[in-house]
């Protein structure tokens, strides 16, 4: 069986036409993966651009640490330091008359070398003088204190104010003797020793 020309110029065009189909099927899984590697390879310029710059600015970095490390309290590994943390809070709140009626502390937890423990005060009662001055005492005590939840409301009587706070407080353990009998000797840096109590 002969084809004749016009018979063999459409099997032509459409064996073309399948080619071309064929083509367009794995290009478009080839053009796909090829946009997800140019899209990973823009997201992994831009993390080498910021590590650089953050390398770049390490000096500065280390100069701040430098001059607030020593500002930061460090207890005995195995000393419990809420009742540390709650008589500097509650010595600000009673020289400022901010009456502190709940509160709660939560445990400890590590937060690179240093540790963090949250007070929760779930009511205080005050004078807006007092809350402010609280607020200065608390600033002004010379340790890391962060104040990062507060709720403030008007009391029944619409004098005095009531609410809640959540206080973060920061700290550095001394290392235990099995952590420095494995680990390399370092000339321990001065640090801010909390006061002793008599």
């Amino acid at each position: 069986m002969t084809l004749s020309d016009r018979e063999k110029g459409i099997t032509a065009i459409l064996l073309v036409c399948l080619l071309y189909g064929v083509l367009g099927v794995l290009a478009k899984g080839r053009l796909e993966t090829w946009r997800v590697k140019r899209e990973q390879y823009r997201q992994a310029d831009n993390t080498l651009r910021m590590e650089q710059k953050l390398l770049e600015e390490r000096p500065k970095w280390q100069q701040r640490y430098a001059a607030v490390h020593n500002l930061m309290p460090v207890f005995p590994a195995d000393k419990p330091v809420d009742t540390y943390w709650l008589g500097v809070m509650d010595n600000a709140a009673s020289l400022n008359s901010l009456g502190i009626l709940k509160r709660q502390v939560s445990g400890e937890a590590p937060v690179g070398d240093a540790f963090e423990m949250a007070i929760e005060c779930k009511e205080w009662e005050g004078s807006l003088d007092a809350l402010v001055h609280f607020l200065h005492g608390l600033e002004s005590a010379g340790v890391m204190l962060d104040m990062r939840q507060m709720f403030i409301r008007p009391s029944p009587d619409h004098v005095r104010l009531r609410g809640s706070f959540v206080l973060y407080c920061a700290y550095m353990r001394e290392k235990s003797a099995d952590a420095t009998a494995t680990a390399p000797a370092k000339t321990p840096a001065p640090a801010h020793k909390p006061p002793q109590k008599k």
